[in-house]
């Protein structure tokens, strides 16, 4: 099991500097990567080094030195410790992913949520996966499914070239169809109408593209895995202002629906969350 970091360095380092330092870290295949403070960059390769010394098989350590943004949902990166790379191969729930953690988004906090989605889907479904990355969430749903189509559409060019790798490494070259560009208009042209569940992993875009999710869907209607940020105090609920605002979206459309499930996701930052919603469409 991952060690919080605080714990690992509490030997190693002033009492007083912990405070300084965040206690949480990722692992992606043999790669880590941690996030420093003005106060703790002064210690990086002591904590470099001692994260390489308790996990063995990482072999590189990264410090993410901005945050996730732009379209392509990049990070910037600045080598630490170990080989000087930014490619590894991730392992989870049985499935191989091959990535780039500079030029493609990746997040292994996510394992739950994408086992989680593809315990629900059924035999015999079409599912749509409108920001795909790499293929994680499509890959595990064909692997833990029988759905018969995953149709996996993400804009960063080099994330389609990872996810088509990652399609050959798991051998679901049957059911997932990577796909190039921007979601909404490859709906529009070509997957109108098709989808049995729709995915939307990008909680950025998620409510601008919420009406191409629809389109997405079968007249008979389908589902909607919506993921949002949210921010909450002490007195409000993340995951009921988000069905608030997704519900008043979908009045103005005349959708029929209902959302029988919600969940806080992970904490983003103080207040601050990421929220999935099941949306059960009953009729479009």
């Amino acid at each position: 099991m991952k060690k919080r970091l605080k714990q690992l360095l509490s030997e190693i380092l002033p009492r007083r500097e912990l405070a300084d330092i965040y206690n949480s870290y990722d692992i992606i295949g043999d790669i880590a990567i941690i996030r420093l403070t003005e106060t703790s960059r002064k210690y990086s390769h002591i904590i470099a080094e001692t994260i390489m010394a308790v996990h063995k098989n990482v072999r590189t350590v990264l410090a993410q030195t901005s945050p996730v943004h732009g379209d392509f949902r990049l990070r910037k990166l600045e080598h630490l410790a170990g080989e000087n790379k930014t490619t590894t191969i991730h392992r989870e729930s049985g499935c191989l992913f091959s990535v780039d953690l500079k030029r493609c988004y990746f997040s292994p906090r996510l394992f739950y949520e994408r086992m989680r989605i593809a315990k629900l889907v059924k035999n015999g479904e079409t599912v749509i996966n409108m920001f795909a990355g790499v293929g994680c969430f499509s890959i595990v749903i064909a692997k833990h499914s029988n759905a018969e189509k995953i149709y996996s559409i993400d804009v960063n060019p080099t994330a389609v070239q990872f996810m088509k790798e990652n399609v050959k490494l798991n051998r679901v070259y049957d059911k997932v169809i990577p796909m190039e560009g921007d979601a909404k208009y490859i709906i529009q042209s070509r997957l109108r109408g098709v989808a049995d569940r729709v995915l939307m992993p990008l909680p950025e875009k998620a409510f601008e593209y919420l009406p191409y999710a629809v389109l997405a869907l079968r007249n008979s209607g389908g589902w909607i895995h919506y993921y949002d940020f949210e921010h909450a105090g002490r007195t409000e609920s993340a995951i009921e202002k988000v069905k608030a605002k997704v519900a008043k979206k979908l009045k103005e459309m005349s959708i029929n629906f209902q959302i029988p499930y919600g969940r806080i996701v992970r904490a983003t930052g103080p207040n601050w969350y990421q929220v999935v919603l099941d949306i059960l469409l009953t009729g479009i």
